[in-house]
């Protein structure tokens, strides 16, 4: 039986610091891999520790670098497969390629499908994600997805705080489903915001559909990429006469602009998590709060070993 064998948790470049916390949550000591690049940027990989016969768990989100963070991850499973592991889970707090997920135009790729076919025969044999962008990506493997939501994270952190009013926003109406649960469990009220994106990571606010007037209002997304949308979505609740404005997300992506956008914006705070280790000018961002999922996903990979359900975590 699999919880008979020894556990391994091992990390790529990505996210080394939540592979450390989660592994201080296990009390085990983060296995001992070597991952460095070639003076022409090839991977190089050597795993330096037995992994004989062993569980291992490979904590690495495909976050930017999105392509050196994939590759990393692909050639470690490989490493770990020839290294005779007996079984790999791949563990992607953030699963880069996400918002890829169907054909919006004619002779494009569905590149998560693409992703998911690559782990897939690299060699892992179970994925462990956090707050997939779709839904239907965990169709695209052939192996078991476990999908884990930050949202008793981000709630254990709202409930913390006093708000006058609150209502929930969705940014969007795709994200209508996660406002709705969050309202729920916040016990406030629901607005939508209806925009119309013209191109990629560019959105333009039409009108808030819901009473904020007089409001604290929380938008809420699972991912804030370039921050124009919640940026943008921000200055059209202030005008609709919100009161204090929050954000919060689970994957702070924070690409180009952002963290200036944010900074200059109206909004209060925006809260995170740590799916996606921040650089130093992120982490320079006076309004961000970061919340840690290392609890999270260190509680999901005992049970996995253990081989007892994940259904409680799936709240």
């Amino acid at each position: 039986m699999v919880r008979s064998r020894e556990l391994k948790v091992f990390s790529g470049n990505a996210n080394q610091a939540l592979a450390k916390d989660i592994c201080q949550k296990m009390n085990i000591p983060l296995g001992n891999a070597v991952v460095t690049r070639f003076s022409d940027g090839e991977i190089n990989v050597q795993i330096v520790d037995n992994v004989r016969g062993m569980d291992v768990f490979v904590v690495q989100p495909t976050a930017s670098p999105v392509n050196r963070h994939l590759m990393e991850l692909l050639i470690m499973i490989d490493a770990l497969k020839r290294a005779s592991a007996t079984r790999i889970t791949a563990v992607l707090p953030y699963y880069g390629y996400s918002r890829q997920d169907r054909k919006v135009q004619p002779r494009v790729p569905i590149t998560s499908k693409l992703v998911a076919d690559l782990i897939t025969t690299a060699g892992a044999n179970r994925v462990l994600t956090v707050d997939l962008h779709a839904g239907q990506i965990q169709g695209f493997f052939n192996i078991p997805v476990d999908n884990l939501f930050a949202a008793p994270v981000l709630l254990d952190y709202l409930r913390s705080k006093k708000f006058n009013n609150l209502t929930v926003v969705s940014p969007d109406a795709g994200g209508v489903e996660r406002a709705r649960a969050f309202a729920k469990r916040l016990e406030a009220a629901l607005a939508i915001i209806d925009k119309r994106r013209d191109k990629p990571n560019v959105a333009q606010v039409m009108h808030i559909i819901g009473d904020v007037k007089g409001h604290d209002c929380l938008l809420l997304d699972d991912m804030v990429d370039t921050a124009g949308t919640l940026t943008e979505g921000a200055t059209a609740l202030r005008a609709n006469g919100a009161g204090k404005i929050f954000a919060a997300c689970t994957h702070a992506v924070l690409s180009g602009p952002a963290i200036k956008r944010i900074n200059e914006s109206v909004l209060d705070e925006v809260i995170a998590t740590n799916t996606i280790a921040l650089d130093s000018k992120q982490q320079e961002c006076k309004k961000l709060t970061v919340l840690s999922v290392a609890p999270l996903l260190a509680e999901a990979i005992t049970r996995i070993h253990e081989e007892t359900s994940l259904s409680s975590l799936f709240v």
